[in-house]
């Protein structure tokens, strides 16, 4: 692949990246696992069965290759845990920013990028925070899957901003992501709806109110231990 001149001012030694100098991306093969610059999804077994809206997130490289944090001290690469992907969000490398230094950001948050982090292309900063998970211990609450692709977004400061987080990652992920077949539409959601059946005709309605009951009980425990142990560690 041939990657296009960089551009470099020797008279104040300020390094310009424009957005002319991204390199066309491959197109995206399913049936070989490569996404280029995109967010996947695929269904958790068991949990997903109970709460659909439940999975498994990664985030790919320009190549396409998946990288996801599938457990503690692991960052799995070109290896997608949990099956293939079913749903995919496709990002736009244009709403990143790679700054040179602080004049050269072009993010709403210049200062919180730079001391959160910085990259000078989409790779680097997926580099950069698969080093830094790959010596992190898994924690449910704070340190997960979907803390692990927020992570990447906040170092692209994507779409202008650093607050990535669980929450509105799912949004994006719920709102704007796309099925790669009526196939993984089926087995994203046909163990929730046989397990949905079976449980009404063996024990009626009331299974269903409890369904929906521990969805809500479920969401509710995830977001306030998520908001505690952010209080915790701030």
């Amino acid at each position: 692949m041939e990657l296009k001149a960089v551009s470099v001012d020797c008279e104040d030694g300020n390094f310009s990246r424009s957005l002319n100098d991204l390199w066309p991306l491959d197109e995206m093969n399913p049936k070989k696992g490569r996404f280029p610059c995109c967010i996947v999804w695929t269904p958790l077994p068991i949990i997903s069965w109970l709460a659909p809206y439940i999975g498994h997130v990664g985030i790919c490289l320009e190549d396409g290759a998946v990288l996801d944090f599938a457990g503690s001290n692991l960052v799995n690469i070109d290896n997608f845990a949990y099956g293939a992907v079913a749903k995919y969000v496709q990002l736009d490398r244009k709403q990143c920013c790679f700054p040179a230094n602080l004049s050269g950001h072009t993010c709403r948050q210049p200062y919180e990028h730079a001391e959160g982090g910085t990259a000078i292309s989409w790779d680097y900063a997926l580099d950069i925070c698969t080093q830094e998970y790959q010596h992190k211990y898994y924690n449910l609450f704070r340190c997960n899957c979907h803390s692990f692709v927020s992570k990447c977004l906040n170092q692209l400061a994507y779409n202008g901003h650093v607050r990535w987080n669980l929450l509105n990652l799912v949004v994006l992920i719920l709102w704007k992501g796309q099925w790669i077949d009526g196939m993984s539409v089926f087995r994203s959601f046909f163990p929730f709806a046989f397990v949905v059946c079976i449980g009404i005709l063996m024990a009626g309605w009331p299974f269903l109110i409890g369904m929906v009951s521990f969805s809500v009980l479920l969401i509710g425990w995830f977001l306030v231990g998520t908001y505690c142990v952010k209080c915790l560690l701030d």
